[in-house]
């Protein structure tokens, strides 16, 4: 299998709901470093998992939609607690999109998966895997 990865960060406010959040309950501050890796059993025509620059500008547009947001007040988190896990698959869900939609070229068709790591410090991280 083989794999490329892209990198990027983003910036949100959010608050969570729930005893086991202890003081994460109230409205915080997170940075995540966003890593995105493609994957795909076969290179393709041109020896290439996807077009690096494609996938760079997707994941930027992708993040842009959350960069800067307070997603306690976001009609689509509404009621949601948005965790590293779960935003971790927002992102992967949104490439997807992009994936399926031709934003990455004829070529990334061929991808199989995608997995996504959110980075919101040097000791925590997590991450969403699935197949495209």
């Amino acid at each position: 299998m083989f794999g490329i990865t892209v990198r990027d960060h983003f910036m949100v406010a959010h608050s969570f709901r729930g005893e086991v959040f202890g003081p994460a309950r109230r409205l915080h501050g997170a940075t995540f470093v966003v890593d995105a890796t493609f994957r795909r059993a076969e290179l393709d025509a041109d020896n290439i998992v996807v077009d690096i620059g494609l996938a760079t500008r997707e994941l930027g547009e992708v993040l842009r939609e959350l960069n800067y947001r307070n997603l306690d007040d976001e009609p689509e988190f509404a009621g949601v607690n948005t965790t590293t896990e779960y935003l971790a698959k927002v992102v992967a869900d949104r490439l997807a999109a992009r994936i399926h939609a031709g934003a990455m070229g004829e070529s990334a068709r061929g991808l199989s998966g995608i997995e996504v790591t959110l980075r919101e410090s040097h000791v925590a991280w997590a991450s969403y895997e699935r197949g495209l």
